[in-house]
């Protein structure tokens, strides 16, 4: 593609923008990441305020970025590092709940044009979810434009009261996608044989290891394979509070699930798998459910959030917190392989309606040029 100049609205110099990361959510600081190369590839000037173990980790200043170090607090430097950060920008852009509210108190008394991108929300209850409420009511009324990754959470936006909100395109960025294009039949015997599954179903589910990510409910489910012949081994990969718990289980109830902890070869992983399993109390636009369907690999997943409208009729859904649902539909799909080829078919078709990196960057290009371009003369 052909880079496309985009300039300020004088059109005397290159449009300046600030992404703002609060430096927690993989998923956004890859989005930022990718965004960031199609930006400056259209010629656009990108600064990313972000902590420097996010630069590290992403490579803002490889994609072409101005890489400034803002930690994610929301401590007076903090927000004074921002503040100076976007002195010359033409237009914010935040991502995430934190981030964009440090965006809103370093603009405070400006008019730069904020844009804010809901990736996700925060599973949180009681004192810190209205505190979180309060947030996303002060952020969403600063913001010119809110773009929602899922339909929920461009409802959500609108119910908090954002006066234009809009579902995003976003794509799924990162090199874990290239597994599709690796040879999956070289790959599966060995690593099958490391995790102890030569003979015998792979079950892959991969997340954090809290209690948002339903691993309770999963080694619940995972009762009802024990009685197959063979019995499928569980694998979760992932790190987190519930590690300790979670292994107690497995070992106390002779569960057939391995904890194999974080791992950087998760696409090789879920490759590898009969089934991938996603048994979460909400996603938004779940990598892993993304990836699975791009490496041809049926899903099992509960009907929370974005999962419904980003996976459509390629997967198995089934009721959160429902272990029975889960482990029959885990139990019908090993014993049907027409019904897991079927999903397999699918899922690729589905892969190829979402949104590419070009196709991302384009809709946020837009967005940028309609609020910052000038108003024509009448």
């Amino acid at each position: 593609m052909t880079p496309v100049s985009s300039h300020s609205p004088h059109g005397q110099s290159p449009l300046r923008t600030v992404q703002v990361l609060g430096g927690g959510n993989a998923a956004s600081s890859a989005h930022v990441r990718s965004l960031a190369s199609g930006l400056v590839a259209r010629g656009v000037r990108v600064t990313v305020c972000a902590p420097v173990e996010a630069d590290h980790a992403y490579d803002f200043t490889g994609a072409g970025a101005e890489h400034v170090h803002v930690p994610r607090s929301s401590d007076p430097s903090s927000v004074a590092a921002l503040r100076a950060a976007c002195a010359d920008a033409d237009l914010v852009h935040a991502h995430g709940l934190h981030a964009s509210f440090r965006a809103v108190l370093a603009l405070s008394g400006r008019r730069t044009p904020l844009v804010v991108t809901w990736h996700d929300r925060a599973q949180v209850e009681g004192a810190r979810a209205h505190l979180l409420r309060l947030l996303e009511r002060r952020v969403v009324k600063a913001a010119v434009v809110v773009l929602g990754a899922t339909s929920d959470l461009v409802d959500r936006a609108r119910r908090t009261g954002a006066r234009d909100a809009r579902l995003a395109a976003v794509a799924l960025p990162g090199p874990r996608k290239a597994v599709e294009y690796e040879d999956p039949d070289r790959l599966r015997p060995k690593l099958r044989a490391e995790l102890g599954a030569t003979d015998r179903p792979l079950l892959v589910a991969v997340g954090s290891l809290d209690r948002q990510r339903g691993y309770d409910t999963l080694l619940d489910a995972s009762r009802g394979w024990c009685r197959l012949d063979p019995a499928p081994l569980l694998v979760i990969a992932g790190e987190g509070p519930l590690r300790a718990d979670l292994q107690r289980r497995i070992e106390d109830e002779e569960l057939p699930v391995r904890l194999v902890g974080s791992r950087d070869d998760v696409g090789e992983l879920l490759a590898a798998a009969d089934l991938a399993l996603l048994p979460s109390s909400w996603e938004s636009r779940s990598v892993i459910a993304q990836e699975a369907l791009h490496a041809r690999v049926p899903l099992v997943a509960t009907a929370v959030g974005g999962i419904p409208e980003l996976v459509g009729d390629a997967a198995e859904l089934v009721p959160y917190g429902d272990a029975k649902a889960l482990s029959d539909a885990v139990t019908r799909l090993l014993r049907d392989p027409e019904r897991r080829e079927l999903l397999r078919e699918k899922g690729t078709r589905q892969a190829a309606t979402w949104p590419t990196e070009d196709e991302t960057v384009a809709q946020v290009l837009s967005v940028y040029d309609e609020l910052t371009q000038p108003l024509p003369l009448t």
